[in-house]
């Protein structure tokens, strides 16, 4: 497949893609795009590189989710829930976090890697394959998924505008390569 920089891909995969509707919701995940997204791409495009659950025994692969602006959806929920004197649900304290959607695909396809959240100042793909480098090249791992994810300010993951709507969307890849030391 291609190469980028030092890395190889290795299968890619987007969300939407043509004839995709909203990503599948997630057991465990309420309300927002989000957490769906990642693991529709991730699910996606380690099929594309495996065929199925799990990824081959004795992989280290990590996963690098790369977001501006991570959730929009969850924290304008919580953010108007206590505004109005209401409290959040516990499962927004569980998926605030983004590398709790990433855990659960590691969990899925028994990755056994680090779990890497970057939130780019510049651009987010190169930003996001120089972890994924870097990652490689320390020998922390064997592959990266790398997930790049961005909701649309206004995706409120179906409440008023469909998640996976024009403006939200995730891309993943799988990459192998760079020099170990």
């Amino acid at each position: 497949m291609s190469v980028t920089g030092n890395l190889s891909v290795l299968a890619e995969a987007a969300w939407p893609e043509p004839g995709d509707g909203a990503p599948p919701p997630v057991p465990g995940y309420v309300h927002s795009s989000f957490p769906p997204l990642v693991a529709a791409v991730a699910e996606r495009c380690l099929t594309r590189a495996y065929g199925r659950r799990p990824a081959p025994g004795g992989e280290r692969t990590a996963i690098v989710l790369v977001s501006a602006a991570g959730d929009r959806a969850s924290a304008a929920h919580v953010r108007a829930t206590v505004a109005g004197g209401g409290r959040p649900g516990p499962l927004f304290f569980f998926q605030s976090v983004p590398n709790s959607v990433a855990g659960h695909v590691a969990a899925r396809w028994g990755l056994g890697g680090p779990v890497v959240c970057l939130a780019p100042t510049g651009d987010p793909r190169a930003e996001g394959i120089a972890e994924a480098e870097l990652l490689l090249h320390d020998g922390d791992a064997d592959r990266a998924l790398l997930v790049l994810i961005e909701q649309a300010p206004d995706d409120d993951g179906g409440a008023g505008r469909p998640a996976g709507a024009p403006g939200t969307g995730a891309v993943a890849v799988l990459l192998e390569g760079g020099d170990a030391p």
